[in-house]
């Protein structure tokens, strides 16, 4: 899992909003070939921020036989 920055996440919304697909951030300027891999990068990141904060929840199964 790479250790992604909240400045990262920033640019890149940034970049999304406005447009573009130039992401430049802590010296580093990367090129997306689409808006839509730009908001991929940004639903994954997202996706791994949450996963470390967020705690597992557990879910109750139910079944029926359907003659009762």
């Amino acid at each position: 899992m790479a250790d992604w920055t909240e400045a990262e996440l920033a640019a890149l919304r940034r970049a999304y909003a406005s447009g573009t697909s130039r992401v430049s951030y802590d010296g580093k300027t990367v090129d997306y070939g689409s808006a839509e891999d730009l908001l991929g990068r940004i639903r994954t990141i997202e996706r791994q921020i949450a996963g470390t904060k967020a705690r597992p929840t557990a879910g109750f199964a139910g079944f029926s036989r359907g003659d009762r």
